[in-house]
């Protein structure tokens, strides 16, 4: 069943990069960490708005970790972690569940001192286990266990979201 379509999702990045403004408006800058693919997709996304709204200048970086297995391989992040050090990080992703992948993904900040990180997502599915808070949501869904949240941001097609 599709939950969110190519209009749907620019009208919630838009608002998500306007709620990330009002709440930094103080800030000159910030970075927006995309986890793996999708959550790289959805800083683009991100970025692009927030670039359109222009009052803050906008790094755009990348962390890679295993979700399946994230303590058995090294946390990446495409940028020095002194570049970190207070600034504001949003971490990105396209999907949020139990939490895991955004804990995980913010293990390398654990090592520099960022002046404040926050979470965006484009779905949120209310199924933490993990200490993990997103600040900006697109659409927060109450789903089962067994169903899965399937989102296309890039390649070929519009944008989409599945709940499956």
């Amino acid at each position: 069943m599709k939950i969110l379509d190519a209009e749907q999702i620019r009208r919630k990045t838009i608002r998500l990069a306007y709620q990330i403004v009002e709440h930094n408006y103080r800030e000159s800058r910030l970075i927006l960490v995309g986890i793996n693919n999708n959550g790289m997709a959805y800083a683009r996304m991100l970025a692009k708005e927030l670039d359109q709204i222009g009052s803050l200048a906008v790094t755009l970086t990348n962390v890679r970790l295993n979700p399946a297995a994230p303590d058995a391989h090294p946390v990446e992040l495409k940028m020095p972690l002194e570049a970190l050090r207070d600034q504001v990080v949003v971490v990105v992703d396209d999907v949020a569940n139990t939490g895991r992948t955004i804990f995980y993904a913010c293990k390398p900040l654990l090592d520099t001192l960022p002046k404040k990180v926050e979470a965006a997502v484009l779905v949120d599915r209310q199924h933490k286990t993990f200490p993990v808070k997103v600040d900006y949501v697109g659409l927060s869904l109450a789903t089962t266990l067994l169903e899965h949240i399937e989102v296309r941001l890039s390649g070929e097609g519009a944008p989409v979201a599945y709940l499956l």
